[in-house]
């Protein structure tokens, strides 16, 4: 465990972290959600939320004109095996296979399963979604989320039912 906590902390310090820890950090600190599965709960949505390749907001980032983050998920599912006819499809294809890796490690797929209080998560929903857009993470994120989109993926992450940010 020592080495792959060495190694994961060598690649966060190479490639910097994103709003899926922000908003992962959120759901430890209010309703004491390992970070893993936190991290693991956020991760498709923040994915799709990535992938958007005309954003409301641009990252701080200035080389960027855009994001290219649908073409680098579309690479890493090609690296993985994964296939598809276009870009979008191999992302969902991804999507899929991580879905599948989360249910064989025995990760429940929605925040809801987690946190079976409706009214405590809505409760703190407001304030979850404004401290992760201030978390220091938030800023390195390819797509700049604005406070709503973060309180969607939430929302989203909470009932397993994706609509779009």
């Amino acid at each position: 465990m020592a080495n792959a906590a060495t190694m994961a902390g060598m690649a966060f310090a190479n490639a910097f972290l994103g709003v899926m820890h922000s908003m992962a950090h959120k759901l430890g600190a209010f309703h004491h959600i390992p970070h893993g599965v936190a991290n693991a709960l956020m991760m498709n949505e923040v994915l799709l939320f990535n992938s958007k390749e005309a954003p409301t907001k641009m990252g701080t980032f200035s080389q960027y004109d855009h994001p290219h983050t649908l073409r680098r998920y579309a690479e890493v599912a090609e690296t993985l095996g994964i296939g598809g006819k276009d870009d979008e499809e191999k992302l969902h294809n991804l999507l899929e296979r991580i879905s599948a890796l989360k249910a064989e490690i025995g990760i429940m797929p929605t925040i809801r399963d987690y946190v079976p209080d409706e009214e405590a998560f809505l409760k703190t929903l407001d304030e979850m979604s404004e401290q992760a857009f201030d978390d220091q993470c938030t800023g390195a994120n390819p797509r700049y989320p604005l406070i709503s989109e973060i309180k969607q993926m939430y929302l989203n992450a909470y009932y397993g039912e994706h609509k779009d940010v």
